[in-house]
């Protein structure tokens, strides 16, 4: 069986149907990957939103070195999609390298939880989402991923 990760944006979902679309996937943990997790949407900061989802058995992880920093975040938000993956690319790979190695080296175990990546952005195409996976996925071509 090959590894896989899930990914999901939160920008058009309410923190209920957040966890539901999570649980109707099977998803066990979630790694929230904001530098920032606060958000000015209700229950989906930190505390709250890991308490929604602990009611419905998903953990919750914030791992902050996989966030895009305000510098970059700048150029996502302003379309500049392609400069602000290049930047991020060379941000994670700089600062972050063992934590993706890490990430990487967890899915790969047959008894790590059903994880899914937890991001603002709706669209993959315009967030620091394809930069990650494309960097576990070359610390493990096998990963399937499965945007949610």
């Amino acid at each position: 069986m090959s590894p896989a990760i899930w990914t999901i944006g939160y920008e058009k979902l309410r923190p209920e149907s957040l966890s539901a679309e999570l649980e109707a996937a099977g998803v066990e943990r979630v790694i929230d990957v904001r530098f920032r997790a606060q958000s000015r949407k209700p229950g989906m900061s930190k505390t709250k939103l890991g308490e929604q989802l602990a009611r419905h058995g998903i953990a919750y992880e914030h791992r902050r070195d996989l966030g895009t920093p305000p510098e970059l975040r700048h150029l996502y938000r302003t379309n500049k999609v392609a400069q602000a993956a290049a930047g991020f690319r060379e941000h994670i790979e700089s600062t972050a390298a063992p934590v993706l190695d890490e990430l990487a080296a967890e899915l790969a175990r047959p008894d790590t939880p059903k994880t899914a990546l937890l991001f603002l952005e709706e669209d993959p195409a315009v967030c620091h989402r394809r930069v990650l996976v494309e960097a576990l996925r070359e610390r493990d071509a096998s990963l399937e991923v499965v945007d949610l």
